[in-house]
């Protein structure tokens, strides 16, 4: 436990200095199971400063990914209150950010299995997420990303709208103005709904409830884009609107 929490503690100074460090692994062993636990370590010390939790984030949710990665299945961390991005997101205090399009679900009942969540989303939205690896050279193991939180940094989401198939919705993202990727929502894992099934099959096997309020984030639609300073960043969803973002 004490390597757990001095892991852990290594990562969280990273965050809030942003500052890159070597990856975990040079230097510890670490399996995925104990890269969730560095990760719980960290978010434990996050609400320990009086953040709340507020939703689920997925990662490897391509094919492609899983394979470039040698996995078989999604990772997931935790989204925070103070990661969420009303309009603007100051990227000096990043390492190396980056954004993705994404589809978001709104939680309206409490999920404590798989067979619970398609009855409790309660809205859909386009969103995006903001992207900063913590590690030196973005240079990382399945087991780093996992105990970096699979790389979180930010999210923002545009207006709920009432839940609804967005197995096949196109995605456009531009930053100033210019179309930077193109791509459609059945990138993620075929239909977003099986992204969000997945969250609440390992939040469960974690003994975390998906609670009412909270967001999952499906996963990418498109490959992420490195973000610069002084950007305008438009996400739009067909059928979903947009959602802005400056930097």
């Amino acid at each position: 436990m004490s390597d757990i929490e001095a892991l852990a503690g290594t990562l969280d100074a990273a965050v809030r200095d942003a500052r890159a460090i070597p990856k975990l692994t040079d230097k510890a062993e670490l399996d995925v199971d104990a890269a969730y636990a560095v990760q719980r370590a960290v978010i434990r010390r996050r609400v320990a400063r009086h953040e709340r939790l507020a939703g689920v984030k997925m990662g490897f949710t391509s094919k492609a990914k899983m394979v470039q990665m040698g996995v078989h299945d999604v990772i997931w961390g935790l989204l925070t209150d103070a990661m969420l991005i009303e309009s603007h997101v100051d990227v000096r205090r990043l390492i190396h950010p980056r954004i993705e399009p994404e589809i978001a679900y709104l939680i309206g009942r409490p999920v404590r299995s798989a067979a619970d969540v398609d009855a409790a989303v309660a809205g859909v939205a386009v969103g995006f997420e903001v992207l900063d690896s913590r590690y030196e050279d973005f240079s990382f193991t399945l087991p780093d990303v996992i105990a970096d939180n699979a790389s979180a940094a930010g999210y923002g989401v545009g207006a709920w709208r009432e839940p609804r198939d967005v197995s096949n919705v196109g995605m456009l993202m531009e930053i100033d103005g210019r179309a930077v990727q193109t791509g459609s929502s059945a990138a993620i894992l075929g239909d977003p709904m099986r992204s969000l099934r997945a969250a609440a099959r390992l939040a469960g096997q974690a003994g975390i409830t998906l609670e009412p309020g909270w967001v999952v984030l499906a996963g990418a639609a498109t490959a992420a884009v490195p973000l610069p300073a002084g950007a305008h960043v438009r996400v739009t969803a067909s059928g979903l609107g947009s959602v802005e973002v400056t930097t």
